[in-house]
């Protein structure tokens, strides 16, 4: 069985006493603060308070601009039997609802990017963690030249890992960081991001993989990074119809319904009556009464669309009547004008024709 612990005792602290003699001093203190302030500083005595043995504290108001809730203090000091208190210590203090100045902080953590205008000038940091050493030349000038300037290392200090990614921390949840998109066109989201936009350039380096430029006019991000998610209604292929592309039509092809193609009579009877598969002899006259056709159609100045064919005559009988004179008999056979034209086929200038 375990005897029960107590608590150790606290040593008791007896109280100071006020002392009588320095306490009944006010003028007194009154005095020494009337020497370290201007006239019209210190106000009203507010109370003594006893701070040690032989040593109380003067509270007097504080009456300059800008102190609300603070306070002028005196100590005064009586040594051993002596017969009057001695000034000890004068001060300034702030109360419970006293105005106070915010915490000292250095410049570098008290300075906002938002403060710094365009011509600020800011000091240079020597130990920045968002920066690493940079190239360093190696003596070589070819081996130099490559890293300076083909690859852009011409500079003594570049991006750390830190430096990249509070920037891209920072760019993720600025203005141009990215949304949600629907095809539905809800409120708040995009049909498309900028990773398919044609006016996104993107960054080099490796932050190319999550932001860009955006390169349009006509957009809010214009000229600003944005993050590949993002999204507005600039982007190059809004709008575009989702139906059947048109087919785009032959441009050398042309549809002319104009044109009229006048026939011989030879060439027509010639098509008629030649067998399809006839001798030698009849293909050869068939042949002839073509070129005989086509010479006719070259000298005819009509169009060559409409083919007028005409019967021809047949045979007449021994026994017949002598033909006509060659006036009449042109006049008879004659072809008749086709309703459709408007123009008068020209005859043939011989009868060979």
């Amino acid at each position: 069985m375990t005897s029960p612990t107590t608590a150790p005792r606290r040593p008791r602290t007896a109280r100071p006493k006020l002392d009588a003699v320095a306490a009944a001093a006010v003028e007194l203190a009154r005095e020494a603060l009337e020497d370290v302030t201007e006239p019209g500083q210190v106000g009203e005595h507010l109370r003594v308070e006893a701070t040690g043995e032989r040593l109380v504290t003067h509270v007097f108001e504080c009456t300059m601009p800008g102190y609300r809730g603070w306070s002028w203090v005196v100590v005064l000091a009586r040594a051993s039997r002596a017969k009057a208190a001695t000034v000890a210590e004068t001060a300034l203090l702030p109360g419970e609802d006293a105005i106070l100045a915010p915490a000292w902080e250095p410049w570098s953590e008290r300075l906002k990017p938002e403060d710094v205008g365009a011509d600020d000038l800011l000091p240079y940091r020597e130990q920045d963690e968002r920066l690493e050493q940079g190239y360093e030349a190696t003596g070589d000038e070819d081996e130099d030249r490559v890293a300076l300037w083909e690859l852009g290392l011409g500079r003594p200090r570049v991006l750390s890992q830190e430096g990249r990614g509070e920037a891209a921390e920072r760019w993720q949840a600025g203005e141009f960081g990215p949304r949600q998109t629907s095809s539905r066109g809800r409120k708040g989201t995009v049909p498309a991001s900028c990773t398919s936009c044609g006016f996104l350039m993107k960054l080099s380096g490796s932050l190319r993989s999550e932001f860009g430029v955006c390169t349009n006019e006509w957009s809010p991000a214009d000229g600003r990074v944005v993050h590949l998610g993002y999204g507005c209604g600039a982007h190059s292929e809004t709008g575009q119809d989702d139906g059947e592309p048109e087919i785009p039509r032959g441009a050398g092809v042309i549809v002319d319904e104009l044109d009229v193609e006048v026939v011989d009579d030879e060439k027509a009877a010639a098509d008629a009556t030649a067998p399809a598969g006839g001798t030698a002899a009849e293909r050869s006259q068939a042949e002839d009464a073509v070129q005989a056709g086509g010479s006719h159609a070259e000298s005819s100045s009509a169009p060559a669309d409409v083919a007028l064919v005409e019967p021809v005559a047949e045979p007449a009988p021994a026994d017949a009547e002598p033909a006509a004179e060659p006036e009449q008999a042109s006049q008879e056979q004659a072809p008749t004008e086709h309703p459709a034209l408007s123009f008068d086929i020209p005859e043939a200038d011989s009868p060979e024709d």
